[in-house]
């Protein structure tokens, strides 16, 4: 009996629409009730607290947030840049020397981008203009580039845009990239805008998070994410090797996504989202210092890649993934996991870590693409296969690394392949510096068109997927710097 009256205590305690008076008459009578010896009065309760918890989950019930659509920046042919012709203008832009010159060759023949992933523009011209002024026209291309996509597939009216949020892995200007937006696409005065910076490449996500999280108490909105990449100042012109690592993957890219809490949009989303969790392990020095920007001993600045990095990576995937499985998989699921794990934690027996089985509540999984030796260690170690992270290494191979951009060059893969049909789940998992990691759950409402002009794979989908098996992994990459 005192249990039953905790319950309905609590339960009372969290009814919406009372005043303070109402709550202690009403707790009063309930526990005048509770004091009888018969369980009648109780069960003359039940109706009252079901229409009570009725009213308390209608009034806190969460708004849906849709994803109306979403468009990547595909830059013009004159910034396709072979790994050679990188090398080449590295040599021009860069003073490392000819040891350095040839260990980043080496990384770029097994770091599996292919020969026309793209370059800033200001890299390719002679000499190298590396002017702000440069750095500024190359990220408003790619943002605007993005944007306007985005605006001609949804024809939204930019004045009912009131969340504008942009995210970059490390360019910092004054006026913010958030700013440039405003005043291209001249917003409303009130919009409420967000510029995240030195986020790592799994801000993307982390914004969509963020923005659920504005859309529950900004009703009938619209919010605009835009997720640009500007490569030229991740690059490291000096020659500590554990630096000139962050030099092969990453290239030009950008993502624009337009997320609504509108229920009339339902009919003309895409996708809705379901899931969001967002882990964090940066009060671990060994993930807080696995990606480091610093300069190094002759004053030349880069960022660090530590010999930990693939370790750190996999264990914030890990991290996530525990507390998204409880929110996903099945019952079966969840039951096999928790004996597996009680049994291994009191050593009842001597047996392997149980990995869920995701693909039994996910139908498609874009990971982040990182670099190739992270793709191989998400296939290896979470269940998947060559076939289920297809579109990420599609998307290193095509595009490489555009940091928070990837997870929506991977989605439009799948979409160019015909492959999201309605009522798929879909799984978007991004990870980066701090070290940090998230993942995006999404529920197509709609069998997705792969007629779609303006995806950046249409013109090519056909010649993907390509044979990269002959890719060997590089096994030297996360090696601790030898001294020489």
């Amino acid at each position: 009996m005192h249990v039953q009256r905790l319950v309905i205590q609590q339960i009372t305690k969290n009814m919406l629409g009372f005043s303070t008076m109402m709550l202690e008459n009403l707790h009063e009578h309930i526990n005048k009730l509770l004091n009888l010896s018969s369980p009648a009065p109780l069960l003359l309760l039940l109706p009252i607290i079901c229409i009570f918890s009725y009213i308390f989950i209608t009034n806190k019930r969460s708004r849906k947030v849709f994803l109306i659509d979403f468009a990547c920046y595909k830059p013009p042919a004159t910034q396709m840049c072979s790994k050679e012709k990188f090398i080449d203008r590295f040599k021009i832009y860069g003073n490392s020397n000819e040891t350095s010159i040839e260990f980043m060759r080496k990384l770029l023949g097994r770091s599996g981008l292919g020969e026309k992933t793209y370059m800033p523009s200001y890299l390719m011209s002679d000499p190298p203009d590396v002017s702000l002024a440069e750095k500024r026209k190359e990220v408003e291309s790619v943002m605007f580039g993005a944007v306007d996509l985005l605006l001609e597939k949804t024809g939204v009216n930019t004045q009912d845009i009131g969340i504008v949020i942009v995210t970059c892995t490390i360019l910092n200007v004054e006026p913010s990239l958030a700013d440039m937006i405003v005043n291209r696409y001249k917003l409303r005065e009130n919009v409420l805008i967000y510029n995240l910076t030195s986020m790592g490449c799994s801000a993307g996500l982390r914004a969509i998070g963020f923005t659920q999280k504005l859309l529950q108490v900004h009703p009938n909105t619209y919010a605009l994410l835009v997720s640009p990449e500007n490569t030229m100042q991740m690059i490291y012109k000096g020659n500590e090797r554990s630096k000139l690592f962050m030099n092969f993957p990453l290239r030009v890219g950008g993502a624009a996504v337009l997320l609504s809490n509108r229920p009339s949009d339902h009919d003309k989303a895409k996708y809705q989202l379901i899931h969001t969790v967002h882990t964090h392990t940066a009060s671990l020095d060994r993930s807080y210092q696995s990606i480091y920007e610093e300069e190094d001993p002759v004053g030349i600045g880069g960022v660090t890649i530590t010999k930990d990095l693939l370790a750190v990576a996999i264990e914030a995937v890990e991290t996530n993934i525990h507390a998204l499985g409880p929110l996903v998989l099945p019952i079966s699921e969840i039951t096999r996991y928790l004996a597996n794990y009680f049994i291994r934690h009191f050593h009842l027996a001597d047996v392997k870590p149980y990995v869920p089985n995701f693909k039994k509540a996910i139908d498609h999984v874009f990971p982040h693409v990182g670099t190739k030796p992270v793709l191989d260690e998400f296939e290896r170690n979470l269940g998947f296969n060559e076939a289920d992270v297809e579109a990420s290494r599609m998307n290193l191979y095509r595009f490489g690394n555009t940091c928070s951009a990837s997870v929506w060059y991977a989605l439009s893969y799948g979409e160019a392949k015909g492959r999201i049909k309605k009522g798929d789940n879909l799984w978007q998992i991004a990870f980066g510096s701090g070290f940090k990691c998230s993942s995006a759950v999404w529920r197509a409402l709609k069998t997705v068109s792969c007629d779609d002009k303006r995806n950046p794979w249409k013109d090519e989908i056909k010649d993907f997927p390509v044979d990269v098996r002959h890719i060997q992994t590089y096994s030297e990459l996360f090696e601790p710097t030898k001294k020489k």
